[in-house]
């Protein structure tokens, strides 16, 4: 890459004169940096002056002091931007909106930007065609990748024509020339991930027997593209006896695949039916290997790091990015963490996020490429945990389904479940908190404690000035307090074999005027909605029995319904209202119902 810096340098001299702006891409974030400086460098030894810089540094200082990114100042000034995943967004914008408007020359940009960015320019730059993948060292761009940065370059109503310089290995040279000169043919890739896509619709109902599924597929992108392109989809012809084969080779071998994951049932070879988990599998927009490993790995036994692990074995970290010198990092990271591996494979996109979601629960600082990984692990493992919790609950397994649930709450909040509860306050530190928990007189464990207390006494013992005590009064009047009530259906009249529904009632403890907005939680990645589970549950057997998620805003009625025991006699079950975004504010009720015996016996007795 050091090579190619004077070479895109003299490309911007030559094919970018008199202030036309230049983009650079760079595989990494890393490079971006580096690319950057070496700019300015190259740019003050040959001219002496900031000759990217096309405006006073004086009308600039406005806008750089906007900008947290010191060096992004520094670089700025000198009249190069960057832009990379790791940038916050005003900082993005900022850099973005300089260049746009004529401020700045030139911006380096990582490689994954160009579909995230619209920014034109008179020259592209590609500087390099490979990248890091972690697994193979070394792999090259996407053919499709290369002309998305091409696209850049040009800026309608303002360029007659624009520039790319492509900087490349000397072998791949023939190869790039074939590609981006001729007329390069866009494929299907369905044929790829054909599972998800009938599993979607076999649980919809557009499509119930293997024949529906041939139909299905010669209306795709992909049955146009056999016949004028066979080779890439391995057909051996084109005929229609070939085409034939060919799909019902790939609709027998998808659908033996779904039902082995227990995702579809196949009735008579031909008749198509959903099973429970390829409806949880479409409801979530997972993959059907994910539900399928849920469903095998999980055990009534699990605790909470193999609840971990399995989360983090989801398809969907298959394609975390292992970046280029991130395996030590990642190392020294899972092995500072509550639960460590003894030997981790680093280089596993699958440890990678087990490593940075515990490092969430900490609140350990990951910055960089890894704070945008964490990210992404964070905002994938929202719909995965509900999915979890579905399939636990499937198999009835109550202490394993309360757990998933903790899971989440402290995947909103950022906190191990064993850590205290005031540290969702804002401003809350563990010695604060320590400090609570050891109040003479009556111990602060729960945020509840800290409202009943009085405002003075509140105060000496928080000892915070009034803009922290502001937040945390923010932060308490959004801290949902609900009233829960519950009734028993016919509770004097449920025989053996009959169901037994029972109503409950949610009422938000709030003022009018307040509004519900969404769940305070700054370490979560984006806003996000409360979410509730109601549960009834027998904990002597261990056994989930209902289970409903709703959404309360104010006031809500929802029922339960779950079987009655085949023996008669009193019964005992518990109520759990659990929230998925806030610790501390859970719910338990115990209930006992008068299970009679079947109609068929009270006859009896009645004759007598």
């Amino acid at each position: 890459m050091q090579a190619m810096t004077k070479r895109t340098y003299t490309a911007i001299a030559q094919h970018a004169k008199n202030g036309k702006p230049a983009l650079v891409f760079v595989p990494t974030r890393k490079h971006v940096r580096l690319t950057t400086m070496d700019l300015i460098t190259y740019s003050s030894a040959d001219s002496g002056e900031k000759s990217f810089l096309l405006q006073s540094t004086k009308e600039l200082e406005p806008f750089l002091n906007k900008i947290s990114d010191e060096m992004l100042k520094v670089t700025l000034r000198e009249g190069v931007g960057y832009l990379h995943e790791g940038l916050s967004s005003l900082d993005h914008d900022i850099a973005a909106q300089l260049f746009e408007a004529g401020w700045i020359q030139g911006c380096v940009l990582s490689s994954s930007m160009c579909y995230k960015d619209t920014l034109l320019a008179h020259l592209v730059v590609v500087m390099g065609t490979r990248y890091y993948d972690g697994e193979n060292a070394q792999t090259d761009y996407p053919v499709t990748d290369l002309l998305q940065m091409m696209g850049h370059a040009s800026r309608p109503l303002v360029d007659h024509s624009g520039k790319c310089v492509i900087l490349c290995h000397a072998p791949s040279k023939e190869y790039y020339k074939k590609f981006l000169f001729e007329a390069f043919p866009v494929e299907s890739h369905l044929h790829h991930f054909l599972h998800d896509n009938l599993n979607a619709e076999i649980v919809a109902g557009i499509i119930e027997n293997k024949q529906d599924v041939v139909d299905y597929l010669t209306w795709t992108f992909m049955y146009r593209r056999l016949t004028q392109n066979p080779n890439y989809y391995n057909l051996q012809g084109v005929s229609h006896r070939h085409l034939s084969d060919y799909l019902s080779e790939l609709v027998e071998n998808t659908l033996s695949d779904l039902e082995a994951s227990k995702c579809v049932s196949i009735e008579d070879d031909i008749h198509l039916s959903p099973l429970n988990l390829g409806m949880i599998s479409s409801y979530y927009n997972i993959s059907y290997t994910t539900i399928e490993r849920f469903s095998s790995c999980i055990t009534s036994n699990t605790k909470m790091k193999g609840l971990l692990e399995i989360l983090s074995s989801a398809s969907e970290y298959a394609y975390l990015p292992i970046q280029p010198g991130e395996e030590e990092v990642v190392r020294r990271l899972i092995n500072h963490q509550r639960f460590s591996f003894e030997s981790p494979k680093v280089k596993d996109p699958h440890v990678k996020a087990n490593a940075l979601l515990q490092a969430h629960f900490s609140r350990q600082f990951v910055g960089g490429n890894l704070a945008l990984d964490q990210r992404e692990v964070l905002l994938s493992a929202n719909k995965l945990l509900q999915a979890l919790v579905d399939v636990i609950s499937s198999n009835g397994w109550l202490s394993l389904a309360l757990l998933a649930m903790e899971v989440s709450q402290m995947m909103t909040q950022g906190l191990w479940g064993r850590d205290s509860m005031l540290l969702q306050l804002p401003h809350f530190t563990k010695d604060l908190a320590k400090k609570c928990e050891e109040n003479p007189g009556k111990s602060i464990e729960t945020i509840f404690d800290l409202l009943k207390m009085e405002d003075v006494a509140r105060r000496e013992l928080l000892n915070m000035p009034n803009s922290y005590l502001f937040d945390i009064a923010r932060f308490c009047n959004r801290f949902p307090n609900v009233d829960l009530l519950y009734e028993v259906l016919q509770n004097d009249s449920v025989r053996t074999g009959e169901d037994i529904t029972i109503c409950v009632t949610l009422e938000r403890d709030i003022d009018g005027k307040t509004k519900i907005g969404p769940v305070d939680a700054p370490r979560y990645p984006k806003a996000k909605e409360e979410g509730w589970w109601l549960v009834v549950g027998d904990t002597k057997t261990n056994s989930l029995l209902a289970i409903k998620r709703v959404s309360l805003q104010r006031k809500l009625k929802a029922k339960l319904q779950f079987a009655a025991p085949a023996d008669a006699g009193k019964k005992s079950y518990i109520l759990f209202f659990m929230c998925d975004s806030y610790m501390g504010c859970d719910q338990e009720y115990s209930f006992t119902v008068d299970v009679k015996e079947a109609d068929g016996g009270d006859k009896d007795s009645s004759k007598e």
